[in-house]
């Protein structure tokens, strides 16, 4: 996606990674989409997503939210939400666990809510 730094692309491939087909056309509409804008809360980020109008779409509303960040700096973690909808990859959140954003990403590893699991897909349908 277009304007994001390392951690939220690395975030998002792995909220999109899988074979279900919401997944797959949600994978291509962050290939044309771009980053309309970014805003810090102190505690986390919010990136608002602007999608084209020719990419495919997915037929309800819902979120991911399996994916965990550990990251120098931060000792209880961080979470991430993405947020679909009317069909379009439309915000991803990232948040930590009351303690302040980082002012610097480091190194970072992400994992699964679940390890070996992604539990969250049963929402797709």
């Amino acid at each position: 996606m277009i304007g994001l730094d390392r951690l939220e692309q690395a975030v998002l491939d792995k909220l999109l990674a899988g074979d279900h087909p919401v997944l797959v056309a949600l994978r291509e509409q962050a290939t044309s989409a771009r980053l309309a804008r970014r805003e810090y809360t102190g505690v986390g980020f919010h990136c608002h997503f602007d999608v084209g109008e020719g990419a495919p779409t997915v037929k309800k509303d819902f979120h991911i939210g399996d994916v965990r960040a550990e990251m120098e700096g931060v000792a209880h973690g961080i979470g991430f939400v993405l947020i679909i909808r009317d069909g379009r990859l439309s915000m991803l959140e990232g948040y930590t666990y009351d303690e302040p954003w980082p002012s610097e990403i480091r190194g970072f590893t992400l994992r699964y809510a679940e390890a070996g699991r992604r539990s969250e897909l049963a929402k797709l349908g």
